[in-house]
């Protein structure tokens, strides 16, 4: 990268982190009316999160971030953004942040509708790249480019009459400037008919909505329409875990969350999710969170950090 093109990605990203800090002012999450899009803002470090990332893109536009997806871990900041194309059960945490200079970064929930329209017109050019056998998440180098249309993306909640027409356009933008990269593959491949990507992807959407239920993974490479050898081969590169193991994280997260917000005791909150142990429940559920259940229950009203 030249120190011209460096100078300017610095410029772009002092103002897209004004125009966020103006519009999120002190809250930590505003989601705003831009279709799909949330501004984030924080001013310390956090704690591990769990939770799960949709489809989305993630710019930082001051301060860093890590994510981590099973054994793989994603550090992204001002210099490289976060692309997620599955829903992908996740650890997060804000890595750089302070009073002084606050992390400061927005998300936009990505369509795969829109993602195929844009795949399927003739005047926009598909790079020639292989196919993708890497984690549904990666990070890219952020680019003037791309950091010209967070901006307009975000001025766009100065004038409101204009959001209607012109966010879907900067969004066409956004999902372009992804495609046209090496790290927007996986997102391609999830996104065209028949190929293995996408197959495993309706496997791994099936089982987020059948979580609470048995599954074997015969039924799931079934669904894929695929031998169970490639299938898990495909599922693991895909999500960096096995299929049981992100069962288990939608569980466990899905628990969490009953308890926290609903109010239900860990028992109730296991069987709700499918979980016939108690014992195993609690187990698992201190391996993902790091302590028992109504103890990190406890701890998260406390501090308001509710993943």
């Amino acid at each position: 990268m030249s120190h011209i093109t460096r100078d300017s990605v610095r410029k772009r990203q002092a103002d897209l982190a004004r125009k966020i800090a103006l519009h999120v002012g002190l809250a930590e999450k505003r989601v705003t009316a831009v279709p799909r899009l949330s501004l984030h803002r924080r001013t310390t470090p956090t704690t591990p999160c769990s939770g799960t990332y949709e489809p989305s893109l993630i710019v930082v536009a001051q301060g860093q971030k890590r994510v981590d997806l099973g054994a793989t871990t994603f550090i992204y900041d001002e210099s490289r953004y976060l692309v997620t194309s599955i829903d992908l059960p996740i650890v997060t945490r804000v890595v750089q942040a302070s009073e002084a200079a606050p992390c400061l970064a927005m998300m936009l929930k990505l369509e795969l509708p829109l993602v195929r329209e844009l795949l399927s017109r003739e005047d926009i050019p598909v790079p020639d790249l292989p196919a993708s056998d890497s984690p549904a998440m990666a990070t890219a180098e952020t680019t003037v480019e791309l950091l010209d249309a967070c901006c307009r993306m975000v001025d766009l909640l100065a004038t409101a009459q204009d959001i209607p027409f012109l966010s879907g356009l900067v969004e066409r933008e956004l999902v372009y400037r992804i495609l046209q990269g090496r790290e927007g593959a996986r997102l391609r491949a999830i996104a065209t008919a028949g190929d293995q990507s996408q197959r495993t992807a309706k496997a791994v959407a099936w089982l987020r909505t059948h979580y609470p239920k048995p599954v074997r993974v015969e039924d799931l490479a079934q669904v894929a329409g695929m031998g169970v050898s490639t299938f898990h081969h495909h599922f693991r590169a895909m999500t960096s875990m096995s299929p049981l193991q992100y069962q288990k994280q939608l569980r466990l997260q899905a628990a969490r969350g009953r308890m926290l917000i609903d109010g239900l005791d860990a028992a109730s909150a296991a069987f709700e999710v499918g979980y016939e142990s108690a014992s195993q429940f609690n187990r698992e559920y201190s391996r993902l969170f790091g302590q028992p259940p109504m103890r990190d229950v406890r701890a998260n009203r406390l501090t308001g950090a509710a993943a």
